[in-house]
């Protein structure tokens, strides 16, 4: 069952990506879905600071380089698999490597592949409704990533 989070200011966003940053421990595989725009970026840049990323290391969608790598109080490995065709070009990025490292790994466009990044997946699904109003969904596909829900919903408020 996904917990809803409305999302109706930026500030929101920060305070639900500083939830999840509480939460993460080495090895946490974060999958971020949504239209362009719907604020995956955004969410992932609020989530980096949250883990002690320094304000003056940019934070920006790794479309082209596909990876980026930030250090905080955990090391993050940000990436976007928007234009990875199939699984083989996928495991030469090296994410399932990184998450037995010990790194968050934080994907942007991830979901189809998230068995083959190792699986047990929190994700958040960003969505915006025709006026404009914006929440995330939030779901687990295993017993860790069913502990960060736990521990995000209790945050919130909220059950998972």
């Amino acid at each position: 069952m996904p917990t809803i989070v409305p999302l109706p200011t930026r500030r929101a966003t920060i305070r639900l990506a500083r939830l999840v940053a509480a939460a993460l421990v080495p090895g946490d595989l974060v999958i971020l879905s949504g239209d362009l725009g719907a604020g995956k970026t955004f969410f992932t840049r609020a989530l980096c600071r949250a883990l002690g990323v320094a304000t003056e290391e940019p934070i920006t969608s790794p479309t082209f380089t596909l990876i980026h790598e930030h250090a905080g109080r955990l090391p993050i490995a940000h990436a976007d698999l928007y234009r990875i065709g199939d699984e083989d070009e996928l495991a030469h990025l090296g994410l399932r490597e990184r998450r037995g490292e010990g790194a968050v790994v934080v994907v942007e466009w991830g979901a189809p592949y998230a068995a083959a990044l190792g699986g047990d997946a929190f994700s958040v699904t960003f969505e915006v409704a025709v006026g404009g109003a914006r929440r995330a969904r939030l779901e687990a596909s295993g017993g860790r990533s069913g502990e960060l829900l736990a521990a995000v919903a209790r945050g919130l408020g909220t059950s998972a």
